[in-house]
Parts: C-alpha cells; structure tokens; sequence
C-alpha cells in the first residue's frame, strides 16, 4: 500500500539541502540533516558510554525543581503530582489567534527553569509537557540557550498549547530562526551541523495564561527537553536479542478511518501518531469517557482514534504527527507521563518490555526494507509491544486494513536500521533524512518500582 509522503521528512531533506547551501527557509516540520538517534547496542542494566554521549534528557517534575526555577507570577505546588500554577498574574496581554482571527484578551504568568548545560552539546533539542489545562486556560512554551560560539539564541517558541481547542488552536510557530538555528515544527535544529555549531546550555520558559477574573489555571506537572548530537549514518551495528515477551496492548487501524474527519490532516490515512498514541494510552488502562466522544459521528468505530487526532492536532504544521502534542495528549489522561526522546538500540526498547512499557517508534522505509510491511512510507509512527524468541520485533502498526491486522511481527536487523538511521534513500534514489530513534514513551505518573528503575536505565527521569 502506498503511504502519503511526510511533509516532515519532505521538510527535513529541505533543511538539510539549505544547509549545504548556506540557505535556509524558515518554515516547515522537524527533520534536520543531522536528525539523531543513538547507536549501538546498549546493556540492559543500563546506557552504553556511546549512547551517553549523544542523547541528554532533562525533565522537571519535583517540587524542588519547580521551586528552584524562576517564578514571576507562579507558585510550586504539592502533592501526589507536584506541579507548577498561576497565583498572581504577572500582567495581562492582547492575543489574536493566528488560525481563528479571534482576538482575546489573557492574564499571564511565567515559569523559567535554571540553566541546564546539556551533557550533549546538541544539533537538535526537542521539548514535551505534561499539563491539565482547563477550559478557558493554554500555555505556550518556549526555549532559549547558549551557543558553542559565545553568543546567545533568542527565546524560541516550541508550541502554543491547550488540551482543547475551544479557546486557542494547539499550534506550532512557524518562521523563526536566528541565522544559526531554527525552529521547525517541534525542533529546535541547527542550521549548519557540519559548521561545528552547537548549543552548549538551555532554559525552558512557561507561560501560563487564563481568562482575565477567574480563579483557573494550567497545572504542569512535567517539563523538559531531549538535547542531542548524532553524526549522520545510513545504518547501524545490530543489538543482539535479549528479551522474549509480549504485551497485551489494544489494536487499531489506521485506514479504517480513511475519509473520517478530514479537516484534521485529511482523515485517517495520516493518523499513525494519533493511533499509536490511543493504542499505548489505553493499554495503561486510560481513554476517553462517552461525553468526550459525544462529538464523533456514532457511524464511526473506534471514535477514540477520531478524537486522539483531533487533540492532537497541530493547526500550523496541519498534521497530528506534532511529536510533543502527541506526549501532551496521552499526559492528559489520569495520572499519565509522557516524553519524546531518543533511545540508543532495541536493547533499550527491550528494557522497557521487560518493566511492561510499551513504545511508540518513528521511521521511514522503501516497501523492500521491512519484510512484510506491504508498503513504504516517509514517515510513520508504530508501536513496540515485544518480542518473539528470535529477538525480532512485534509492532502494533496501525497501517493495516484492520485491527486485527495491526499485530506485526518484523526482523530484527531491519527494524532497528530504519528506525535509528539518520539517512536513506528514496525509491528516487536520493538521499534524505530519518527520524534517528525518535520514540514516545508513555507511563503511570507513579511507576512501580521495576518501571522507574527501566525509564532511569534509558534516560528518562
């Protein structure tokens, strides 16, 4: 079956073609040409040193993190989930939503985190949140940092974002850049990776903002960012199997809701992120409640995955595959945590069957590169849910005909190649980009003790 090409990976092989011109247009989704994932194959009982040096997570979740950042208008608070809120508004602001034309007045209020000087001096940094925020609330997020060469970025936004849409459009920002690195969709990329140009040191700023007179308020429980610096490669050393276990996780396709919706990224044909997304939060127990689903037409099965690509719908990139609004969707439900980030082999994926946390995995492919797909794609979100004694990978990939088709079974050497390769070519024979390990995970806000010990042993805290 033939895939819809990605406008992010068409974007991405964009970028880097700029880059070697020393051009760049700013404007267009997130896949830079040094697009990073790590290599090799790592332990289970933890990260190998090659891995470690390309791949840095910083996530504040804790009360002491929150009350070690810069509060103007905020407070630090307690309990099962710690978080961060409004208390008294640091001003007010005038805000025309770009995608509605509606103009509104907000209070405002702001988080700023310390410095975090990145284990990795980072090509590309990617951010994701956890929050709730109720109607008449959205935050916007955004990241400023420091350069290899001494000198400073602005502030950048990374996204406008609200788990409804009644009050804002979720939305990514295009057109910005500072002549050293831009923003492009949901990442952070600089332009030039062969210049030696790094970003040295981050902070991430919060803006929280709700309806002038109430009492509401975004809470953010999580936030934090995936820094990382990955040399360009075609494919990568094989991980030996370690682990023979499957997990039971809910089965959807994505093309039986082909034509459904299609003012979100043209229906479901272009759903794998959403779908994915709803699969893994619903393997931990969670979904949305019949009121939620009230708006789908009750002609449609599986309303679930109608509604995961509407919230995670980005009205700028004009997709769902918004890698940060997918992990802020899937945080939205009780109790959920959830990070974009990259991991190092399928050892690590591994690892984390082995506690019971399924992933979701980005990659590209020809149709001859992954036996038994039956297509090829330029862009495509999966789930990992085991492995079979050979060590070979057990997806569930929402681009089948039918749920009961989405469980797969696919090699081993070819998984792990197309999904941490940071270059391929096309069925033209050029040469564009890959996602590079890109991964969502997705877990209970308090893991059991063996689930904490696996998310620190890929590097995630």
């Amino acid at each position: 079956m033939a895939r819809p090409t990605s406008r992010r990976t068409v974007l991405g092989a964009a970028i880097a073609a700029a880059a070697s011109a020393g051009t760049l247009s700013a404007a267009g989704p997130a896949t830079a040409s040094a697009m990073a994932g790590p290599a090799g194959a790592a332990p289970s009982s933890g990260r190998n040193a090659a891995a470690a040096t390309l791949v840095d997570n910083r996530f504040w979740s804790t009360y002491t993190d929150w009350r070690c950042g810069d509060l103007a208008g905020t407070a630090a608070v307690t309990g099962r989930r710690p978080g961060v809120v409004i208390t008294t508004p640091a001003g007010t602001v005038d805000h025309t939503d770009p995608h509605t034309g509606r103009g509104a007045r907000w209070e405002y209020a702001t988080w700023t985190s310390p410095v975090h000087r990145s284990a990795v001096p980072a090509t590309e940094v990617i951010a994701s949140w956890n929050a709730h925020t109720p109607a008449g609330t959205w935050l916007q997020v955004e990241l400023a940092g420091a350069y290899s060469d001494g000198t400073d970025t602005p502030w950048f936004v990374m996204g406008r974002w609200a788990s409804g849409d009644g009050d804002i459009r979720r939305t990514s920002v295009d057109g910005q850049s500072d002549g050293k690195a831009s923003i492009w969709t949901d990442t952070f990329a600089v332009d030039d990776a062969a210049s030696g140009l790094r970003l040295t040191s981050y902070r991430l700023r919060l803006t929280l903002y709700r309806r002038p007179g109430t009492r509401l308020t975004p809470t953010v429980w999580r936030l934090g960012a995936m820094a990382s610096d990955i040399p360009d490669r075609f494919g990568v050393p094989a991980s030996e199997p370690g682990l023979a276990r499957e997990l039971v996780v809910p089965r959807y396709s994505q093309n039986t809701h082909v034509g459904q919706y299609p003012e979100y990224d043209n229906g479901g044909e272009a759903w794998c992120s959403p779908t994915s997304s709803q699969m893994i939060i619903e393997y931990w127990g969670r979904g949305p409640t019949a009121d939620d689903l009230a708006w789908v037409n009750p002609d449609f099965a599986d309303p679930q995955v109608c509604h995961a690509a509407r919230f995670t719908y980005d009205y700028q990139y004009e997709g769902c595959g918004n890698w940060p609004f997918n992990a802020a969707y899937a945080a939205t439900y009780r109790d959920m945590s959830a990070v974009v980030t990259r991991l190092s082999s399928l050892t690590d994926l591994e690892t984390l069957i082995r506690a019971g946390i399924p992933a979701i995995t980005s990659q590209s492919f020809l149709e001859e590169e992954l036996t038994g797909a039956g297509y090829g794609t330029a862009g495509h979100l999966m789930t990992v849910i085991g492995f079979t004694a050979d060590g070979d990978v057990i997806a569930g990939d929402p681009a089948s005909p039918s749920n009961e088709a989405v469980r797969r079974v696919y090699r081993r050497a070819e998984w792990e190649k197309i999904w941490l390769r940071t270059k391929r070519y096309n069925a033209s024979g050029k040469v564009v980009s890959a996602t590079g390990g890109v991964c969502y995970v997705y877990w209970p806000a308090v893991p059991t003790p063996a689930q904490r010990r696996a998310l620190e042993a890929v590097g995630i805290h």
